[in-house]
């Protein structure tokens, strides 16, 4: 198993969105944070696997983390 991680914004419609760096174009959506993680576990690993089916590349995940940084 190959750790991703991805990043979550919260939309002014009051749901969230979520893409993965590594991942490019691999996005979700969500009512709640919880739908929107599920939603983006759901799309990463049909991402991955219409990959493997074109011999592409897996991509090595790069991304360290990310950070709340209260100021």
């Amino acid at each position: 198993m190959t750790e991703y991680t991805i990043l979550i914004e919260r939309a002014d419609d009051g749901g969230y969105g979520a893409w993965c760096p590594d991942l490019p174009g691999c996005v979700a959506l969500g009512d709640t944070y919880d739908e929107c993680v599920d939603e983006m576990r759901s799309a990463m690993t049909f991402h991955l696997e219409v990959m493997r089916e074109h011999n592409e590349p897996i991509p090595v995940s790069t991304t360290v983390g990310a950070a709340l940084i209260v100021i």
